[in-house]
């Protein structure tokens, strides 16, 4: 199995790190200042960063988002400037050869301070959620819904972001803390973004249950920003193993989560130690969204 890439140490200016991607300050050849991100195969899970990392994961990511961000651009424009190692400034050959696949150069954007989080199916927190007062993120839902039923139409839940855990806001919250002009923007920009990848998917037999987004603005410009539609991002659910009632198999880290939940561990760190074959079942099934939602293999998905 390929080595799981775990840290980038590129020789680039100011390094900072998020629980996946790491990010560095570029300049690019037209004296803009951009951003470079690099997405390495750290996973996560319950807020807790595991020891190992799941190989091609990062390539995976950058593969999926990219594809995306070119299916959307009549939606809404995206910060992406090229996915390209020969596009980094101060990188040599060696460092292209290593992360080739893993980059992407970015317009430098000053995020909005709201994540926008847009559901199409009743599952996990807001299941949770519902089952208590038959209501997600504060927003009044039918009576009488299963786990994981589709809703009457997708709706927008948007959280907070923070550094630890993410807090629901009400739409009116969020309409407070984003400006009542971007909200009405961004909100009709989400629904539509997600109408668009449960289209896209529906193609090839996957159902789109939720999906966040984050956008930025880039010279008075709202655009979208950071990963699209991953399975990082998203909870992705096989048509034909979909059933109501159930919480049903997903493309993305669910595997491990799953595998946690069987063990004796409190949710804090220390992170247990991840068997073999774990590792390679959700690296398989990393590999198998990408291929299926961009037609190709990671690497092959950015050439």
């Amino acid at each position: 199995m390929t080595q799981a890439v775990l840290s980038t140490d590129l020789p680039l200016a100011n390094k900072r790190s998020g629980k996946v991607r790491d990010l560095y300050d570029v300049t690019l050849e037209n004296g803009e200042e951009a951003l470079l991100i690099v997405a390495s195969d750290r996973v996560s899970a319950f807020d807790v960063l595991m020891n190992q990392g799941i190989p091609m994961k990062g390539a995976v990511l950058t593969s999926i988002a990219a594809w995306w961000f070119s299916q959307t651009r009549d939606i809404i424009a995206n910060h992406l400037v090229s996915t390209s190692v020969d596009d980094v400034p101060g990188l040599d050959d060696e460092w292209k050869r290593k992360f080739a696949g893993r980059i992407m150069v970015v317009r430098r954007c000053k995020p909005t301070s709201v994540e926008w989080v847009v559901r199409g199916y009743i599952a996990g927190s807001g299941w949770k959620e519902y089952q208590k007062q038959q209501t997600v993120c504060g927003i009044p839902l039918p009576a009488g819904l299963e786990q994981a039923q589709q809703l009457p139409q997708p709706i927008l839940t948007p959280t907070t972001k923070d550094d630890d855990h993410d807090r629901p806001l009400t739409p009116e919250e969020a309409r407070e803390v984003a400006g009542p002009e971007v909200y009405a923007k961004l909100e009709k920009a989400s629904l539509d973004l997600f109408r668009r990848g449960t289209e896209k998917l529906a193609e090839i037999g996957i159902l789109l249950a939720d999906t966040k987004f984050e956008f930025g603005e880039w010279n008075g410009e709202l655009v979208l920003i950071d990963e699209v539609l991953t399975p990082d991002s998203s909870r992705f659910w096989p048509k034909d193993e979909y059933r109501v009632g159930i919480s049903p198999p997903s493309y993305d880290k669910q595997i491990l989560r799953d595998w946690l939940e069987t063990l004796d561990w409190d949710k804090n760190p220390p992170a247990p130690e991840l068997p073999a074959d774990l590792i390679e079942r959700i690296t398989r099934r990393y590999l198998e969204i990408c291929e299926r939602i961009t037609g190709h293999a990671p690497t092959e998905a950015l050439s």
